[in-house]
């Protein structure tokens, strides 16, 4: 692992992230959202968005890092689902050519609350089953597991540690799986997409396909290191509880996740501004893990992570828009931007 070209001396952090989505990338900046998604004929599709402002709180230390969380994992689900759709407007489009008709439970939805409250249901739905997933893989079922082990070992802080280390497998083990799925496998090539295209900007390159493809998939600010962090951080302040029943250990734990998180954040945040040793040994682990979820991308790839980078990257005031776009994140029609098309697609923030 070159350290050298992960954490970059003369790189310029910014803040600006994104995410792997489905067939595309949707990337984060200063006041808006990018999301672009390539279609099965090669185009692109992009849909920008206004972030909401952050109140104060967000400024504060720790507790910024868990409204952070909710904010990305909302977040992430929905840019996941906006995807997904798309790509399956555009299929259901091809073969029919006309307008998918919704299900019996989504039009009765439509009709009571409006088509928006459809959509709605869907996120929050989403986001309860990955919340249960969550909690009853990562931290219910290795803890009862390692319960069974107390019969025969009596230190607290081993079976505490044990716990931990049998959870990052548990992880470790999911993430293997799933990269052996072929839509995953095309997910890890965008993330890797993504990472190269950040670096690039942050290194003051003119952004093209062949100046990002000469960096690194991994990146400091990953959320997959911030992932890790948590993993690594919650077998250290585990071990600190004692070994109390079974629903107190579940409890306890429950209960410091939104510490965990918090001082997960800070430490990711302190990773993607330092290039000092202790960093470089303390995101190791992510490191090594985004070894698994990021892959090398093809000049498609880092056309659309490019695509939507612009696209975030642009003055305040700017419209927000949806519609075909070129390769600079900018509404198009085969890859021309024409006036009439910029008024009649553009949306009003």
């Amino acid at each position: 692992m070159d350290f050298k070209k992960i954490f970059i001396k003369d790189a310029r952090p910014t803040k600006i992230g994104g995410q792997a989505v489905m067939e595309g990338i949707m990337m984060k900046g200063e006041d808006r959202s990018a999301v672009v998604v390539r279609l099965p004929d090669g185009r692109m599709h992009i849909s920008t968005q206004k972030l909401k402002s952050r109140g104060k709180a967000y400024r504060i230390p720790v507790l910024r890092g868990v409204l952070i969380f909710v904010d990305s994992l909302v977040t992430g689900m929905r840019t996941l689902t906006e995807s997904a759709e798309i790509l399956e407007a555009e299929a259901e489009g091809e073969e029919s050519g006309e307008e998918a008709q919704p299900g019996r439970f989504e039009a009765w939805l439509e009709r009571r609350f409006g088509e928006k409250a459809v959509f709605s249901f869907a996120l929050v739905f989403a986001v309860v089953i990955a919340i249960v997933f969550t909690v009853a893989v990562f931290i219910i079922a290795p803890t009862w597991v390692m319960g069974l082990f107390g019969l025969f070992i009596k230190s607290h802080i081993a079976l505490n540690l044990i716990e931990g280390v049998f959870r990052i497998a548990i992880f470790v083990l999911y993430i293997l799986l799933i990269s052996k799925m072929k839509d995953i496998k095309t997910v890890f090539r965008f993330h890797g997409a993504e990472h190269k295209c950040i670096h690039c900007y942050e290194n003051g390159l003119e952004l093209t396909p062949a100046n990002c493809r000469s960096f690194e998939t991994l990146h400091p600010r990953c959320g997959t290191s911030f992932l890790m962090f948590v993993m690594v951080i919650s077998l250290l302040l585990f071990s600190l509880l004692g070994w109390p029943n079974l629903a107190l250990r579940i409890l306890s734990r429950l209960l410091l996740v939104p510490v965990i998180a918090g001082l997960s954040f800070e430490l990711l945040r302190w990773a993607g501004t330092s290039v000092s040793p202790v960093v470089k040994v303390l995101s190791v682990p992510g490191l090594l893990l985004q070894r698994l979820t990021t892959k090398e991308p093809d000049t498609g790839q880092l056309e659309v992570a490019i695509a939507a980078l612009k696209a975030v990257d642009v003055p305040a005031g700017t419209p927000v828009y949806e519609g075909l776009c070129d390769r600079d994140g900018r509404l198009a029609k085969d890859g021309r931007l024409t006036f009439e098309e910029i008024i009649l697609n553009w949306k009003r923030p």
